[in-house]
């Protein structure tokens, strides 16, 4: 990978660990609930018995990315640094819109309504991030507020090398498909579709990345990519935003939600899923069979680094989709539902 900079996948999820060259260290976003200790024991074989980073960083607050702050925070002692955006999702004051289903594509999407929705609370570690964007414990990299898959969505980029950390505003797997879980094939897509709330800022995002030129990119799920592989795929996705990373149906869709600091002010109605929620659920324990089954032949393999070829697959036809043009987003400023979108209450139990 870049120097300086490592990562470890959790089931389906990585993380990272990002060293300066005085030997400290942040870690970047925290994995899968369920691996404090693994992630405890990659950091000391990285760097030392009883290692402790200066903070955490987080892109986002989804549950994957989350799993094990809560226990690591606590027992570190460490600054959590996030968005201003992401704070109710952090603090026990708000649940993310609903994750979508309805958007298909693979068993991971399928499998969204089954996803964790609830907020957790590090509000005694919680730190917002420097508003000139310039990155605790990382003086030579900088943040960018990338939103769409979340509102309060970061990526990290380091400009003397182009090393760019992109968390999920694109990633470089298939995000839907539970079978590129396990091959991990390379290539640039948007971002995981079921838990992408603005569509509309989601293109923003890919641009503002793309603009950058990264060398070497790194994202919450995927391997890494680099050079001209990279940035070819990457002007491509931009190019081809609307035709093949947005779904052909789906809850945000046409509308996104709507949030503030405070966190879900409104979301647009649900869509329903093509597939049965009992076939989804048979195909959830199918997948974690496999998953498992994977796990165990891969169990000596620790952290991962760029390599690797990629091979173009076939583009998919040309298909009606929402483009940006004629994105309909009704209710500015955006009406509120009492029955489900109450501001003070902030629940989860959207229809």
């Amino acid at each position: 990978m870049a120097q300086g900079v490592w990562g470890l996948k959790t089931i389906f999820v990585n993380l990272y660990f990002i060293a300066e060259p005085d030997g400290s260290w942040v870690m970047v976003d925290a994995g899968l609930y369920g691996y404090k200790y693994k992630i405890k024991k990659a950091a000391e074989e990285l760097f030392g018995q009883n290692a402790r980073p200066k903070a955490i960083l987080l892109t986002h607050g989804h549950f994957d990315h989350i799993g094990s702050l809560k226990e690591l925070a606590a027992e570190w002692q460490v600054p959590v640094y996030a968005h201003p955006l992401e704070f109710p999702y952090l603090n026990g004051k708000s649940s993310y819109p609903p994750p979508d289903a309805s958007v298909g594509g693979g068993a991971m999407a399928y499998m969204a309504f089954m996803y964790p929705k609830k907020p957790i609370d590090v509000s005694s570690n919680l730190e917002l991030l420097p508003s000139d964007n310039s990155v605790p414990g990382l003086p030579s990299w900088k943040w960018l507020h990338t939103p769409g898959h979340t509102a309060g969505h970061v990526s990290f980029f380091r400009e003397s090398d182009r090393t760019l950390v992109a968390g999920d505003a694109f990633i470089t797997r298939d995000g839907e498909s539970g079978m590129a879980v396990l091959t991990q094939k390379r290539k640039v897509h948007g971002p995981p579709a079921y838990y992408t709330s603005d569509w509309g800022a989601a293109q923003h995002a890919v641009e503002k990345l793309a603009d950058l030129s990264p060398e070497i990119a790194t994202t919450g799920h995927g391997l890494p990519m680099k050079g001209k592989e990279l940035q070819w795929q990457l002007d491509q996705l931009v190019k081809d935003f609307w035709v093949e990373a947005v779904p052909d149906r789906g809850r945000y869709v046409h509308e996104p939600a709507i949030t503030d600091e405070q966190g879900v002010v409104s979301v647009p109605p649900s869509v329903s899923s093509p597939v049965p929620t009992v076939l989804a659920a048979a195909g959830a324990v199918a997948l974690a069979g496999i998953l498992f089954a994977a796990l165990k032949s891969r169990k000596s393999q620790k952290h991962y680094s760029t390599g690797g070829a990629f091979r173009e697959g076939t583009a998919r036809p040309f298909r009606h989709r929402p483009f940006s043009h004629n994105r309909v987003a009704p209710g500015f400023p955006p009406g509120i539902d009492p029955e489900h979108d109450n501001p003070i209450e902030h629940t989860n139990n959207y229809p």
